[in-house]
């Protein structure tokens, strides 16, 4: 494939057979990470012919950071789709806080992440993608959010994006930085919701009304 540097986003050929070949990569990626997916893998399991393949993705790591992209989009809906975000505080919290540690703790997520840290030196466009596409989605919200809560006087919070940037940090405690080196294969829901419940009395200490 093509080195990535020379190609273009638009490059992306988003045919009927988009959605298909990008099921396939999911599924390889999970399954074998971004250096272990070949290429004849993943059109296997998209069910398509390499050189269908490379007509929709000319490069692996194009390919890849579309699969994140989606992914990412995909949790800030279903994160918006699922919250009432005029529900008082500790709700909006707790319901965002699991949301967003059950991806980020969950074996795609936890991919995502290392590829695009291992990856954005030589190629920080993979860096930049991935980060507006979930990080910086997410924290946005949270800063509108906390921008109406503090309208509605539920919160009390000078730096929207620096609470934003905290409550993220809140939840990732303990549990995710052992993942992430291997220390622990998993976690459970009770271990998600532990991290969670403290994380928003953590916040609400500082910044509840």
């Amino acid at each position: 494939m093509t080195a990535l540097t020379s190609i273009p986003q638009d490059a992306i050929h988003r045919g009927r057979k988009y959605d298909q070949v990008l099921e396939g990569a999911r599924s390889v990626f999970m399954e074998d990470g971004f250096e272990g997916a070949s290429v004849d893998d993943i059109a296997r399991a998209a069910g398509v012919s390499k050189a269908t393949l490379y007509k929709y993705f000319p490069d692996k790591r194009i390919l890849f950071m579309e699969v994140a992209h989606v992914e990412c989009q995909h949790l800030t809906r279903s994160v918006l789709d699922k919250i009432d975000l005029t529900a008082p505080p500790r709700e909006v919290l707790g319901q965002t806080g699991r949301h967003f540690l059950s991806f980020v703790t969950s074996k795609l997520g936890l991919q995502i992440y290392r590829i695009c840290v291992a990856e954005s030196e030589r190629f920080p466009e993979i860096g930049q993608r991935f980060y507006d596409s979930g990080p910086n989605v997410m924290r946005t919200q949270m800063t509108i959010y906390f921008e109406q809560a503090c309208a509605r006087g539920e919160l009390n919070i000078d730096d929207y994006a620096l609470a934003a940037d905290q409550f993220g940090e809140l939840c990732k405690a303990d549990i995710w930085m052992r993942l992430l080196f291997g220390v622990i294969k998993d976690v459970t829901s009770a271990e998600i919701d532990r991290v969670v419940d403290s994380a928003v009395e953590i916040f609400l200490a500082r910044y509840g009304t």
